[in-house]
């Protein structure tokens, strides 16, 4: 009787890890929903909260309308340092941030990559597992919302993030939150809301025209 007891225990010792992680949600599916709703949009716009804290410079902290139409047009255009924009118009990407960079904008080629630089969904949403190792972390609330959290950690070396946790939606698949922890040691975190999907976007918001008096200041990369 009592070795039917002892193996008994030792059964359910070992189904009791495989049904618990049976019961999780599973990131890479998680994930992939994620990534194929993120491409089928022609557009996207969302309300923006940025925080960066840098070991060296300290926190900044910014807000503003994220927009993105197609795969070659995005913005971020901030009310707070208000009047700053990074800009990807589809042929070149233009950075004005004059609480940082005073009397100039500065002027970069279009990126040859898939991932168009400063468009931090597009880093973490095309072609999600071939760049991340993802693992699940837990559920949680965001601003009344519902959201599978995940680890993404970076498995590909062209990549500036170490890796980030990221904030998934349960209802629209689309990202809420990012928590980035970058190359550099800094730590970017990102706060989506009120994301309109598939919206007509006006064609100015992609448009930077430099303001008077400010230098244009090309960069090779």
């Amino acid at each position: 009787m009592r070795g039917l007891l002892l193996a008994a225990l030792v059964v359910l010792a070992v189904q009791a890890p495989a049904e618990a992680q049976a019961g999780q949600p599973d990131a890479a599916a998680i994930v992939t929903r994620s990534a194929r709703t993120y491409k089928a949009l022609t557009a996207l716009q969302a309300d923006f909260r940025q925080r960066i804290e840098d070991p060296f410079l300290g926190a900044s902290e910014a807000k503003g309308v994220l927009s993105q139409a197609g795969t070659n047009r995005f913005a971020m255009r901030f009310t707070d340092p208000a009047n700053e924009s990074i800009v990807i118009d589809g042929s070149k990407v233009w950075v004005y941030l004059p609480s940082s960079m005073p009397g100039q904008v500065l002027r970069y080629p279009m990126p040859s990559g898939p991932v168009y630089g400063y468009n931090l969904l597009a880093w973490f949403l095309e072609r999600p597992l071939e760049r991340y190792r993802v693992s699940y972390v837990k559920t949680e609330n965001i601003n009344g919302r519902r959201a599978d959290v995940l680890l993404l950690e970076s498995v590909a070396a062209d990549l500036p993030f170490r890796r980030a946790t990221v904030w998934f939606d349960r209802d629209d698949a689309l990202p809420r939150r990012l928590e980035i922890q970058e190359r550099s040691d800094s730590k970017r975190i990102v706060e989506l809301s009120r994301l309109r999907p598939n919206v007509t976007i006006p064609a100015g918001v992609f448009i930077f025209t430099p303001p008077s008096g400010v230098k244009v200041v090309d960069q090779k990369t």
